[in-house]
């Protein structure tokens, strides 16, 4: 199996919080290092995509910034595989507190053989997905063509989609790709955490 990065995507602008959602309190502590906890030992180096460095410093890893500026989430795509330094990456959003490791390790085991391995229920959910390198063109010349939504490139690679039922086979409930978007989801997840533990 191919070495993995684990990227934590902590851009975004947060208009809808308010605030930068990756610091965000939540269970005590901040929000990316709740998922940080969840994701250790997964791959081979971690890393952090933000725009906003001097909040993240505390958690010791590398922080890179967007290579494109203004075009959206899919410069933070590009950003998290260019800075990798593994053939296989696993993007997080910070914003999607409830990591599921036995789920991420089978998006994981399909990526031989694909570029990306993309879960998918209504739609793709391209930030708790698994990129290969051979993404990275695509992708930037996707930025260049003026795209902005993160799928643009899909049509451009070789894509396994994860559909409903797969993933209920790991993760009944669909928790995984519960996002935070406003203070009444953060309390909400609050929560669903509470219920976990």
């Amino acid at each position: 199996m191919d070495k993995l990065s684990v990227v934590i995507q902590a851009g975004g602008a947060s208009t809808r919080m308010g605030r930068d959602k990756g610091l965000l309190p939540f269970q005590g502590q901040p929000l990316v290092e709740y998922i940080l906890k969840q994701v250790e030992g997964l791959g081979d180096e971690t890393l952090i995509i933000t725009n906003q460095p001097e909040g993240y410093r505390r958690f010791g890893l590398p922080l890179h910034g967007d290579i494109y500026h203004d075009v959206g989430a899919l410069s933070g795509l590009y950003s998290a595989l260019y800075h990798a330094q593994h053939e296989l990456c696993l993007v997080l959003a910070c914003d999607m507190p409830f990591v599921n490791r036995p789920l991420l390790e089978h998006l994981i085991a399909l990526a031989p053989g694909h570029d990306a391995v993309v879960p998918r229920l209504e739609y793709a959910k391209p930030f708790r997905s698994v990129y290969r390198r051979t993404c990275l063109e695509p992708v930037r010349e996707a930025i260049e063509r003026g795209e902005r939504r993160v799928i643009s490139f899909f049509d451009r690679v070789s894509i396994r989609f994860v559909g409903k039922s797969e993933l209920q086979r790991y993760d009944p409930q669909l928790r995984s790709f519960f996002n935070i978007n406003t203070p009444q989801d953060l309390a909400e997840a609050e929560s669903l955490a509470a219920e976990v533990e």
